[in-house]
């Protein structure tokens, strides 16, 4: 008896020590061959999406150089539910606008913002339970329900009742070949305030998204202190980080310690907090080359002439008529 109260004891301190263990983050991920061979892809991808913005440019009246540009990502949600209770999915249009906001403010300062256009619901239990990448009832559901072209953003929220996972996305370059495919899937409770524990300040929505915009993990998939992101400001790391590991080095023959406040970690939701300036610009880049996102002027810039100022004409003198002597008078 006493064994095994103290077993219960140990489990549950092991439980509470490290909830993490129980969830994947995320079910992206490439291996290194196939992360050099789209990097040159890109590259080459890149170059010709810049060739035809600058033919484009030569064409269009200049901006200035000081206005603000902002990229704006239209958003439709499909909560996806087995039930019209909260614990079968059925999270609020408030929900789904709390997360719009937390993402907003996750990047801000990437010049990426995110409008909710519309909010769809389904009650389906296969949907619910079981969709997942690449499956039948994943892509029964995509199928069904994919709303606009690449520069709109399709979110599902789903149970994953099958598996541990908080979310996966397709990548920009893989829109051309299937484009119902596109768009984000997401444990319904990692929204904020979710009941899922740390993991409930929308922070899977914004990792996700930023594979949806071409990021990486900033770890190896594979455990080595290879550049595997693309990204040259994010230090070399071997490992997926969990819960908020001060300190953590996981290539310490490498510069710099691992990244685990950044957003595509896997470090628990209040740990994260920070896109660095390389993942902006390739995010900024892969929108453009495969999504056709562009940076726009904002506030919308207009032209404005000065209003000219109308003067009455000064007299010519040469032209000024001299008054004729009065009769009878003198000069």
């Amino acid at each position: 008896m006493l064994f095994s109260a103290l077993f219960a004891l140990a489990t549950a301190a092991s439980t509470l020590a490290a909830p993490a263990a129980n969830f994947t983050r995320c079910d992206n991920h490439v291996t290194y061959q196939e992360f050099h061979a789209l990097e040159a892809q890109f590259a080459s991808d890149y170059a010709a999406a810049v060739a035809n913005e600058t033919q484009g440019v030569i064409a269009r009246a200049p901006e200035p150089i000081s206005v603000a540009l902002r990229r704006t990502v239209h958003v439709v949600w499909h909560i996806i539910q087995e039930s019209t209770a909260l614990t079968g999915g059925a999270i609020s249009d408030d929900a789904v606008r709390s997360s719009i906001d937390a993402m907003n403010t996750h990047y801000s300062g990437s010049t990426f913002r995110f409008v909710l256009d519309s909010i769809t619901r389904t009650t389906n239990v296969d949907w619910f339970r079981q969709a997942t990448r690449g499956n039948a009832y994943q892509t029964a559901m995509k199928t069904a329900l994919h709303t606009g072209d690449a520069t709109v953003l399709n979110v599902y929220s789903v149970g994953f009742t099958t598996s541990s996972l908080l979310g996966y996305a397709t990548w920009p370059w893989d829109y051309s070949a299937n484009h119902a495919d596109d768009g984000v899937v997401i444990l319904y409770s990692s929204v904020p305030g979710g009941s899922t524990p740390h993991y409930n300040e929308g922070k899977s929505l914004t990792h996700e998204v930023g594979h949806w915009l071409g990021l990486f993990h900033v770890f190896d998939d594979y455990r080595t202190c290879n550049d595997t992101d693309g990204v040259s400001d994010t230090p070399p790391q071997s490992s997926p980080s969990f819960g908020c590991p001060t300190s953590k080095d996981s290539c310490t023959a490498k510069p710099g310690l691992d990244s685990i406040h950044n957003y595509m970690d896997y470090s628990d939701d209040p740990c994260m907090n920070q896109f660095t300036p390389g993942q902006i610009a390739r995010m900024q880049a892969q929108a453009l080359t495969y999504r056709g996102i562009r940076g726009v002027a904002y506030p919308p810039f207009t032209i404005l002439f000065p209003t000219p100022i109308l003067t009455a004409p000064m007299p010519d003198p040469t032209l000024i008529p001299i008054p004729a002597p009065a009769p009878g008078g003198g000069l």
